[in-house]
């Protein structure tokens, strides 16, 4: 696992209760401000000690500071992320999947927030795998984690150095890669997607890179029916991935 992305901070009530109960094997130490009085945070704490994590108290200041002023509720956590990797990993979060693989590859979406709702929906929509660049991309922030509502903390994601060549392997394993293009003459709902699948996403403003749009084996784009002519990226993310979806359990 990369080092980078190894030792993270939980913000906030819905991120510490997600981690611990879903991944608590993998939360190091809560902390609690001294000042809380709120019972929520209280059976958080009670819950973690049960569970043997260390529960210490902090000053709400030092707590603020930790956190650099973001909005944390009383309540933060130190999490030693097993769920992060890099393309090394690939390979061995591929053979686990049971069935038709279906990974989201998001090729340079830097917004946080943005990062954070793909992931959401990822998670909810069964996506095995998340990939993005390990540069110009967005990081597994407290932001994006808090975004997230712990789907950051136990959907596999990949932080890869050379996109285009994990893609080419997506390709030699027999996954097709679909990407999103407003100017692609097909939409989704006359696609295919019911297989073994890579939904490829570009980033805000600029969509696909040149490399990564001709990598694909054929592009996407959502029917607008109004006035608008494009959706947020964690949108057409979620969009696209529910039709895919649809498909699937069509089958």
């Amino acid at each position: 696992m990369s080092r980078k992305h190894r030792d993270s901070l939980l913000i906030g009530i819905h991120s510490v209760d997600s981690a611990l109960s879903r991944v608590p094997g993998q939360l190091r130490s809560i902390t609690i401000a001294q000042e809380c009085r709120n019972p929520r945070v209280m059976e958080l704490g009670d819950k973690a000690r049960a569970a043997g994590i260390d529960v210490v108290t902090e000053a709400r200041g030092v707590i603020d500071r930790r956190c650099d002023d973001q909005r944390h509720q009383d309540v933060i956590a130190d999490f030693e992320a097993a769920n992060v990797g890099t393309e090394k990993d690939l390979g061995r979060l591929l053979d686990a999947v049971d069935g038709a693989p279906l990974v989201l590859v998001l090729d340079g979406v830097q917004d946080p927030h943005n990062f954070g709702a793909c992931l959401r929906t990822a998670e909810a929509a069964g996506v095995d795998l998340v990939i993005l660049p390990k540069d110009r991309s967005a990081s597994l922030t407290p932001v994006a984690r808090r975004s997230a509502s712990g789907a950051a903390e136990v959907l596999p994601i990949l932080f890869v150095t050379n996109l285009a060549r994990v893609l080419r392997e997506l390709k030699e394993r027999g996954i097709w890669l679909a990407g999103t293009a407003d100017s692609s003459a097909q939409d989704i709902y006359q696609a295919d997607l019911a297989g073994p699948l890579g939904l490829v996403v570009g980033s805000e403003g600029k969509g696909l890179r040149r490399l990564t749009a001709e990598l694909c084996d054929f592009r996407l784009r959502i029917p607008m029916q109004g006035t608008v002519n494009s959706l947020n990226v964690s949108v057409a993310t979620a969009v696209c991935l529910y039709e895919i979806n649809r498909q699937r359990s069509a089958c």
